[in-house]
């Protein structure tokens, strides 16, 4: 069964108006700082992230995997239009896949390759390599783990400083 878009909408909503209402100024200030104005905040703390992401997932019971990347994506992109992406909306993606990686499917490398590309942040970046794809890789199988194979040494190859580490580091670990 799969989720509807109201239901994804409606998540995103609540993990956005509780990450606002757990925001402190004094974090967004740093946060604008360390990043230069590439990110917005809302100064929300790493245990309100999780904690925000764990309340959601226990009033939406019903998200798939569909549902789970939608949100994701909710998540990373912009709140509104014109508006900066926003670290803790980003980061609360990240801590959702976390959080759902074993419905995630070989086909998601091509999302998370775009979440890599625009993380703008280590705190973002590192997190998707060792708690997502990790996971995630090493749970799959003959074709699809070919196919991911062939997904990492385009990584490898890649301009981006992102993926080629990604893919470093994921292939590192492949052979331990």
């Amino acid at each position: 069964m799969s989720t509807g878009p109201d239901a994804v909408a409606e998540a995103a909503g609540f993990i956005d108006r509780t990450l606002q209402n757990e925001g402190a100024w004094y974090r967004a200030d740093d946060v604008g700082s360390r990043f230069g104005g590439t990110l917005g905040s809302y100064g929300s703390s790493v245990g309100a992230v999780r904690g925000t992401i764990r309340d959601a997932l226990r009033k939406f019971k019903e998200l798939d995997h569909d549902a789970v990347v939608r949100l994701a994506s909710e998540l990373w992109g912009q709140p509104k239009p014109g508006a900066r992406p926003v670290f803790e909306r980003r980061q609360a993606a990240v801590v959702l896949l976390q959080s759902r990686v074993a419905l995630l499917r070989h086909s998601d490398l091509t999302r998370v390759e775009g979440f890599l590309r625009s993380a703008h942040a280590p705190e973002l970046a590192d997190p998707l390599v060792t708690d997502v794809l990790r996971p995630l890789l090493e749970r799959l199988e003959h074709r699809n783990r070919q196919r991911a194979e062939t997904v990492l040494a385009r990584w490898g190859a890649d301009p981006d400083a992102h993926l080629r580490a990604a893919a470093a580091t994921l292939s590192h670990h492949k052979g331990e």
